[in-house]
């Protein structure tokens, strides 16, 4: 007999996954790209919506009809690419990056502005700061059983009253109206709000958080694959909704702040200033609140997973002490402050997202027209190699000999796109020589 899900627990996953996926990046982001598009404000975030909230859903989606995980899915490929990406992955948005960066994010928008002028700067409040953050952390992984309680029940909606608390006063009271369209937004709102999307690294983090949803519903009782699925589409459709609210909220708040704060350098700059202008004093505590909820939340859900896998990739560590592991490296490497973190790790992430991309749509595919291996080896490898010079673009490295501005798309940063579809079309076509 195959058990069924309650409407309750459904809900209670999708606030989950919510909460997991709304880091500080994710707020930070929207209002930034606000200020920016101005008047072409929804264009700009309906390319944004779709690369921040469209393929993380994707994501999810795929790893449950996997019935698995991200190496499952890469084993398609071949067996060395479905050792080596989930490894990459796994720790690219883990412990060199994702997780040390909710403790950075948090401290220097929750935490800096509230400490006396002599201690700012200081290494000490950090390196305190960062020690309880990551207690808690390891604490809230520790019992992956409790984990949908403890986040989906407890963690969430505070952080929803907040967030609803600061996007409501500014949709009541504006802060002034739309500007002219900044930079790339003038002509390519659309495709430059595609790209932005990029930086909240849902598409990776779906990827990982898959298995922490697929675990929350099999500790429901719930085993069937087709039941798994089900579950997953509709506690997706949850955290996407509330993505789209909070994403189109953040970057209303940001389109409409230039007349009061002027244009400003980040996103965490724009929202502590509209936080002070909307809620006065009690800005900042409000602020700080939000954004610590959304860093712990989402370094709860990279530690689990990361815990999740690696436990099963290396038997002889058992979860709790990959946990540890996981939690006391993170501490140590989010001392090196956030854009040290940011500049070694940027060009990493963008070299890989393209090819989470491709994957992700491979796999839907595959339900669809039964995919060879010859398929993903040749999409994938046309799409490593632009995504592999994105990467270097990012790092400094001057890749203009190449003379690729001849491909569509390519000079916007989305040159792999139309290789990948050709790869995959040769792919099918080689695929069908040999079986004929």
């Amino acid at each position: 007999m195959i058990k069924n899900q309650s409407g309750k627990q459904t809900l209670v996953i999708g606030l989950m996954l919510f909460a997991l996926f709304l880091g500080a990046g994710n707020m930070i982001f929207p209002p930034a790209m606000g200020q920016q598009a101005g008047e072409h404000i929804w264009l700009a975030t309906l390319g944004f919506l779709i690369t921040g909230v469209g393929l993380p859903f994707l994501g999810i989606v795929a790893i449950a009809l996997s019935g698995s995980d991200i190496q499952t899915i890469g084993n398609k490929v071949h067996p060395t690419f479905g050792l080596i990406f989930p490894i990459i992955l796994y720790l690219t948005i883990g412990p060199f990056f994702g997780i040390p960066r909710t403790a950075t994010v948090a401290f220097e928008i929750g935490v800096t502005p509230f400490l006396p002028s002599e201690f700012v700067g200081q290494k000490i409040p950090l390196l305190i700061y960062t020690i309880i953050f990551f207690t808690v952390t390891f604490w809230l992984s520790l019992n992956p059983s409790k984990l949908v309680d403890r986040i989906g029940k407890m963690l969430t909606p505070a952080l929803l009253i907040i967030l609803v608390l600061l996007t409501g006063k500014a949709l009541l009271t504006p802060m002034g109206s739309l500007q002219e369209p900044q930079g790339a937004y003038v002509e390519g709102a659309f495709f430059k709000g595609f790209l932005e999307g990029y930086l909240t690294m849902d598409t990776l983090s779906a990827l990982v958080f898959g298995i922490v949803v697929i675990s929350a519903i099999k500790e429901q009782g719930i085993k069937d694959r087709l039941a798994i699925t089900k579950v997953c589409i509709k506690a997706g459709l949850i955290a996407s909704t509330g993505l789209v609210f909070v994403y189109v909220s953040l970057a209303f708040i940001g389109a409409t702040s230039v007349s009061t704060t002027g244009y400003l350098d980040n996103g965490g700059a724009i929202l502590s200033s509209t936080a002070s202008v909307l809620f006065g004093s009690l800005g900042k505590t409000v602020l700080g609140l939000a954004i610590t909820f959304a860093c712990l939340t989402t370094s709860v859900g990279l530690v689990s997973a990361c815990g999740n896998y690696l436990s099963k990739a290396f038997p002889r560590l058992s979860y709790k002490k990959v946990i540890l592991i996981l939690s006391i490296f993170s501490a140590c490497v989010a001392n090196f402050g956030l854009t040290q973190l940011i500049s070694v790790s940027v060009p990493l992430l963008i070299a890989i997202y393209p090819l989470a991309i491709v994957l992700i749509l491979l796999s839907f595919l595959n339900y669809v027209l039964p995919t060879k291996s010859i398929v993903y080896v040749i999409s994938l490898g046309i799409t490593a190699v632009f995504s592999i010079i994105d990467g270097l673009k990012a790092a400094g490295v001057n890749v203009n000999g190449l003379n690729l501005d001849f491909i569509p798309l390519f000079n916007i940063g989305i040159g792999w796109l139309v290789p990948a579809a050709i790869g995959t079309i040769i792919g099918y076509m080689i695929s069908m020589f040999k079986q004929n």
